[in-house]
This record gives structure tokens, C-alpha cells and sequence, in this order.
């Protein structure tokens, strides 16, 4: 809630959380790993008191379905959109399980080829559902700077004429800059209270107040970027 708090407080549009099993993930056999997993799971009884905080707040609540039934849970709640993270970019039952539910779905493609990327729009399409937004995305945590290869936003525009947004990993504010000046639609980043929690995410995450830079400068550059009309100003 804390999170949910300050996203709202220094302009954030939504708030995103993660919604998976670790028996959906990952064999109980590689006990290590399924711990590590487990201790990240957002409790299922925590969603629904979450996305009625969100609404309070007046951001957006949405959510990453890692599977079906917990695709199903924030269907339920009235989620506006899915998201669906890199690592299921070809996990074809689950894009057409949430693409039944005609909701608009921000696909995210690290690790991805065009074709992947490709193939995966047809399967959402073969639903029914046209509602989609690519996020270009460097699947390491955090991605080297040299990694980023912004001009890919431009390569999955023109290639497949839909809205594509960054999912981004680097560590400061240059590479979503240079998103939104290439016209992404919307932006993702890692967002802590606090760098030195315990967890996987926290040390690549922003926090608050580096967070809030990014947002008053996004907003500053999508005032600069203009219409794109030649012409003199009233200035």
C-alpha cells in the first residue's frame, strides 16, 4: 500500500504487480529454486484489497499473469489490461487463455525474435483480439546501457503498424528518455522504496524520488516533442 501511496503521489498512470504460483513455475524437486519463488508470490488474498486500494488512489491496478488461474483471478477483479512478461512471449495456451478475455494486452519481448514476436500477435489475434501494445524489453537485471538497442521500438512499429511501449531494466533515467523520444507509448520500471530491501528486484529498481525525476521529465519531453508540424510558432 505504501507503494501504491507514493506511485499515485508523484504522478505515476498505474501500479503493476505479479501474480503467480511457484507449483506453476517451477518442480518442488528444485527445492532452492521453488523456495526463492515462493517467498516472491503476492498472496491471492492480497489482490483484491490491493486493486480496491488502487482505485481509492486513483491509479490504474494491473497485474502480470504468470498462468491461467491467476489470469482468471484478475479478470475477476476488473483489471482494465493484461500484461504478459517476456518469459511467456511464446507460451501460446496462456496468450490465447488471456486473449479470450478481450482485454487490450501490453505483450512484452525480451529474449524475443521478430518471428517470436510475430507469432504471438497471430495467436492473440486468432482470438479476436486486437488490443495489443509490444513492450520493447532487455530481459537482464539490470540491462548495460550498450543493451538497450532503442531503435528496436522503431524496427516492431513499422513492422507490425502497432503501439509499442519499453519495459526497461537500465538503471537511471537516459534509455526511457530515449523511449518516449522515440515515441514509445507508455514506459515500465522497477519501482522500491528502498534499493537495500531483501528481494530479487529491489536492487535495479528505482526509488522514489529518482522515480518522480523520471515522470516530470517524461512529461517535460512529451510537451517538447510538439505535433511534428513545420512551421513558425506563435512565439
Amino acid at each position: 500500500k505504501r507503494l501504491i501511496d507514493e506511485a499515485a503521489r508523484i504522478g505515476a498512470d498505474a501500479v503493476k504487480f505479479q501474480s503467480f504460483r511457484a507449483d506453476q513455475l517451477v518442480t518442488p524437486q528444485q527445492e532452492a529454486v521453488y523456495q526463492a519463488v515462493k517467498g516472491c508470490e503476492l498472496p491471492q488474498e492480497w489482490h483484491r484489497p490491493l486493486a480496491a486500494y488502487a482505485r481509492e488512489r486513483r491509479i490504474i491496478f494491473l497485474s502480470t499473469a504468470f498462468d491461467e488461474e491467476s489470469a482468471d483471478l484478475l479478470f475477476n477483479l476488473g483489471m482494465p489490461a493484461f500484461k504478459v512478461a517476456s518469459g511467456d512471449l511464446t507460451h501460446i495456451p496462456l496468450l490465447r487463455h488471456v486473449a479470450r478475455f478481450g482485454l487490450p494486452i501490453l505483450l512484452s519481448t525480451g529474449m524475443g525474435t521478430l518471428g517470436e514476436v510475430e507469432e504471438a500477435i497471430g495467436v492473440i489475434r486468432q482470438e479476436g483480439n486486437e488490443e495489443i501494445v509490444l513492450l520493447h524489453c532487455v530481459s537482464t537485471y539490470p540491462s548495460r546501457i550498450e543493451d538497450a538497442n532503442l531503435r528496436a521500438i522503431l524496427t516492431m512499429r513499422e513492422a507490425f503498424g502497432l503501439p509499442v511501449g519499453s519495459s526497461d531494466h537500465t538503471l537511471g533515467i537516459a534509455v526511457p528518455l530515449g523511449a518516449i523520444a522515440l515515441g514509445a507509448c507508455l514506459l515500465e520500471k522497477h519501482f522500491t522504496l528502498d534499493r537495500t530491501l531483501p528481494g530479487p528486484d529491489h536492487p535495479h529498481s528505482m526509488e522514489v524520488e529518482e522515480f518522480e525525476s523520471m515522470i516530470r521529465e517524461i512529461r517535460c519531453l512529451e510537451v517538447a516533442l510538439g505535433t511534428g508540424q513545420k512551421a513558425p510558432t506563435a512565439a
